[in-house]
Parts: structure tokens; sequence; C-alpha cells
């Protein structure tokens, strides 16, 4: 993974929530996030998980602080999905078993070459995109 080009990973909503929210793997996500912001992983995030973060966030400092975070981070870029790809997910869903915003994750994932979702949701260990946790780049 170090040597080279690194490929592109997508970043799901629960690594910045258990960040935010001072969850136990916290320290890990934050070091991986870290290391994100400093370029030396190229990650993307959906619109859809800032959004739901935002929500889960619900405080205004808070928000302030995640969409900075987001602003200022070398190694991120932001999916947003237009209605045709959200489309598409809708009509995934039942074939890989997932809600829609696991659906979505995976479909950009797939749109973009992921080389993995990192995450902690083991729902992601049934598709075709690997699934991987933040410790495993750190």
């Amino acid at each position: 993974m170090e040597k080279g080009r690194l490929e592109v990973l997508l970043v799901d909503t629960n690594i910045f929530l258990e960040l935010f929210l001072g969850q136990r793997k916290a320290d890990d996500c934050e070091r991986f996030l870290e290391k994100v912001s400093r370029g030396g992983i190229e990650a993307v995030v959906t619109k859809f998980t800032i959004h739901s973060c935002e929500a889960a966030l619900n405080n205004p400092e808070l928000i302030l602080t995640f969409l900075r975070n987001l602003q200022n981070s070398l190694g991120l870029n932001i999916y947003e999905s237009s209605l045709e790809d959200e489309m598409a997910t809708s009509m995934l869903m039942d074939k890989i078993k997932l809600d829609f915003d696991d659906a979505l994750q995976y479909y950009a994932a797939k749109m973009l070459g992921a080389e993995a979702i990192v995450s902690y949701d083991k729902h992601f260990d049934k598709v075709d995109v690997a699934r991987k946790e933040p410790a495993e780049f750190i």
C-alpha cells in the first residue's frame, strides 16, 4: 500500500462518528483521519456521509469543526452522488442486501474503483469491495 501511488479508500460514516462521539475506537479513527488529512492516504467521503454526520452531531460548533477538518484535509475528496447514482443505488439494494446508506457507500466505492471501504460495519463483508478498519492503515 505504501509503495507507489496509493489507491483510494472510501471512508464510511461510522469512522467520523466513532471519533466525534468519543467511542471505543476513536483513537484509531483519529490517527487514520490525521494521516488522510496530511495527504498520506487518498480517501473519498460521500456527501451523504457528510450530511449523516451533521445530522448525528446536531451541534453547530461540532458541525463547523467537522466541516473545517474536511475542507482542510489534503488527502480527502468529496463524492457528490447524482439522482442517477441514487436511483442506481436503490435498484442495487435488493441484489447486494444492504440498506440505502450502505448501498450508496458501496456504489460510490465501485464507481471510484476504491481499494476498500474503511468501516466498522460488517455488512460490507458480504460485498465485492474489501472492508478495512482504520487500524490497518496506521
